[in-house]
């Protein structure tokens, strides 16, 4: 039997469960290519059934999420959800009473009214028919509770710790969860005005940034600052950790206040620092905190606050856990995944399985491939039963190439099946696909992929647990960093891809790449043009190569170049 999950909020999505797996699921950027869309999930939830063959009225159980006030209006009235996505993109021109939006958003997202549960549930079903699914029960799943079933059902751990944090779902902005005996135990729930996500998501928009979409570059930015001693850091004091509790000082939006007071007189990268200290260390105290007091040294996590790897880096150190997980579509486009997999469990009594791949998405054949490429007069091409072996050789050469191979990952991270793909050494390559290519900030670094048992070469801080989906910081050993200085930041650390046996074709180009260089390390980074959702379909990988003008690409099992 399976599970329809469905999101339709910010970064919305579907995916199907069968058997406490996850058979395909899909995020509704990917298909409308609008980044981060919000909204009902139309496309995505199309694209789910179809890769199975199935109508709408073969779905019988269906789990959603979204309780809080902001997602009940933006559901009885559509408007107000593209006005936020063009307000929060930026796309409109500045406008009036811009400041007062933003805050009357971080009062409104506090809300969940005792209510509101029955509407959601009415405002779906009401969506959902219209789409023709008939004779089905609809579960409405808590935000963190489906943010902890994604993390605790994919763990692979029988018995475990589980933390969620994030900016605000559901009246929420965090929980502390034990998984014991096949059941989720919330032992206690963080409000949503003592929000450490809400701390980091205003520092964004105060540095200029997009809210929901830009906190990574507030992360990376915190790296080029000169380190400042923790009295001098004027958001530290914001919050404090009482044991299994995080306590704001001031409301969301008087916070807001307080850091546009902290920012006049400050450098952004001394403020994007000081938010990143603030956060490592109460989050660092809360995650110690809780393993002390369960005892339970198993630990996953996840929410829009686990995609900060220098965090988890942090956590994974010095926090006393033994073994750790983070869910790879932490925030919130993971939502639909966690609250299937929750209601799997719940009605068939599905088990923990661990999460083996991300290869979750489309996937397009070699004939829908050529099909589409015979449209194309710009570029030349030709079938390859070598691709791997192709596109090691170009990037021991000295070039990048497009990567485009299987189903489509799943969640933010471009994981070997829609990626580009250049040498880890190259700092000539790695400008050019910063300046030319990709079109993004300077200061946000580029990631690699590599072998896992190259990972002890690379990684003085790499202890045996591989991590093959980019969840994690990691920090370079000194010897080898200028064989790698196209993958690390500017303080030497990493995000690395550690491949194992879960894409064979990718870990062949790996190895081909380590016979011909030495190393077994590539740079890897999503393919698309920053500010766009990662390609999906190969219309989009040809009209991305032609606007950038990019000279290879590996597109299923043929080898495309551009026409000169």
């Amino acid at each position: 039997m399976y599970v329809l999950g469905v999101w339709d909020g910010h970064d919305a999505g579907a995916c199907l469960i069968e058997n406490g797996r996850i058979k395909v699921a899909v995020n509704e950027e990917r298909l409308t290519r609008k980044k981060l869309f919000i909204g009902f999930p139309e496309k995505s939830i199309r694209a789910c059934l179809n890769f199975f063959h199935l109508k709408p009225s073969d779905i019988k159980i269906i789990a959603a999420c979204g309780t809080q006030f902001t997602r009940l209006l933006a559901r009885q009235f559509p408007y107000f959800d593209r006005e936020f996505y063009r307000f929060r993109r930026r796309l409109i021109p500045k406008p009036k009473f811009e400041r007062s939006r933003r805050l009357l958003k971080y009062k409104l997202a506090e809300l969940n009214p005792p209510f509101s549960k029955k509407i959601a549930e009415e405002q779906l079903k009401r969506k959902l028919k219209k789409l023709g699914f008939e004779n089905f029960k609809l579960f409405i799943v808590d935000h963190h509770l489906a943010h902890a079933a994604s993390a605790i059902f994919c763990s692979g751990f029988k018995k475990a710790l589980c933390i969620t944090l994030d900016g605000v779902g559901d009246g929420l902005s965090g929980s502390i969860n034990i998984f014991e005996n096949e059941e989720i135990e919330r032992i206690q729930s963080i409000p949503a005005k003592d929000s450490l996500g809400m701390l980091y998501e205003q520092v964004t928009t105060l540095l200029g940034m997009r809210e929901l979409e830009d906190e990574g570059k507030t992360m990376c930015l915190a790296d080029y600052s000169y380190p400042l001693p923790e009295e001098k850091n004027k958001m530290l004091n914001f919050f404090k950790v009482d044991g299994l509790r995080i306590i704001s000082k001031f409301s969301n939006v008087r916070r807001f206040l307080e850091l546009e007071k902290i920012l006049w007189n400050c450098k952004r990268e001394e403020f994007a620092y000081m938010a990143q200290k603030t956060l490592e260390k109460h989050m660092l105290q809360l995650f110690i905190n809780a393993i002390e007091e369960t005892g339970l040294k198993n630990v996953c996590w996840s929410g829009g606050v686990a995609s900060n790897i220098k965090a988890n880096r942090i956590i994974r150190l010095f926090s006393g856990l033994k073994d750790w997980f983070v869910f790879p579509h932490m925030g919130d486009g993971g939502l639909a995944v966690g609250a299937a997999l929750y209601v799997d469990h719940l009605l068939n009594g599905s088990k923990v399985q661990k999460l083996e791949n991300v290869y979750l998405g489309l996937e397009f054949n070699d004939e829908a491939i050529e099909k589409e490429l015979k449209k194309w007069k710009e570029v030349e091409y030709e079938y390859r039963e070598d691709t791997a072996r192709l596109a090691a050789d170009l990037i021991s050469e000295e070039n990048y190439l497009f990567w485009f191979k299987g189903r489509m990952e799943y969640g933010p991270r471009a994981l070997g099946s829609r990626s580009i793909l250049a040498p880890a050494w190259s700092e000539r390559v790695k400008d050019e696909l910063t300046l030319k290519v990709k079109r993004r900030g300077w200061f946000q670094p580029f990631c690699p992929s590599l072998l896992e048992e190259e990972s002890k070469k690379f990684f003085e801080d790499y202890d045996g647990k591989p991590d093959n989906f980019m969840t994690m910081g990691f920090m370079s050993r000194e010897d080898v960093r200028e064989r790698i200085k196209a993958v690390l930041h500017v303080d030497g650390s990493s995000r690395p891809q550690m491949v194992c046996n879960e894409n064979k074709e990718y870990r062949m180009l790996l190895e081909k790449v380590k016979k011909n260089t030495g190393d077994g390390i590539v740079l890897n980074t999503s393919f698309n043009i920053h500010g766009e959702p990662i390609v999906c379909s190969p219309r989009d990988a040809l009209e991305t190569m032609l606007r950038t003008k990019t000279r290879y690409m590996i597109l299923g099992n043929f080898f495309v170049e551009l026409r000169r």
